[in-house]
């Protein structure tokens, strides 16, 4: 579906509900990934990225628990991708994705300018 708009969606994260509101409040029904029931694959993540383009580390939770917990400081990008698709957890959120774009919803007007851009 060439119009579709995807949300990277954590239901328990204020920015995440924050931006999801913004989309509908501009009539926009999404569809809704909860990222964190799903595991997004390897791929998945590494296609994100390239929508954004951003590293690895841009769109990481590095101040997770679980972030210290697998030594992920020094790593390289496989390594940071492998940790995200095992714990997505790691994932900043949401993410948002339209026609092959993507962006990161903070702030959460980020979105807003996707899908109207």
């Amino acid at each position: 579906m060439a119009n579709e708009i995807i949300i990277w969606h954590n239901p328990r994260c204020s920015k995440s509900r924050e931006a999801l509101k913004l989309l509908q409040e501009e009539g926009i029904d999404p569809t809704v990934y909860k990222y964190l029931d799903e595991h997004p694959t390897k791929e998945e993540i590494k296609k994100v990225l390239d929508m954004i383009g951003a590293k690895p580390r841009d769109i990481m939770r590095t101040k997770e628990a679980i972030y210290k917990e697998l030594g992920l400081k020094d790593v390289d990008d496989e390594k940071l991708i492998e940790a995200m698709a095992e714990h997505p957890k790691l994932i900043e959120r949401p993410i948002v994705i339209k026609e092959g774009k993507a962006v990161l919803g903070r702030p959460p007007q980020k979105v807003t300018e996707l899908v109207k851009g």
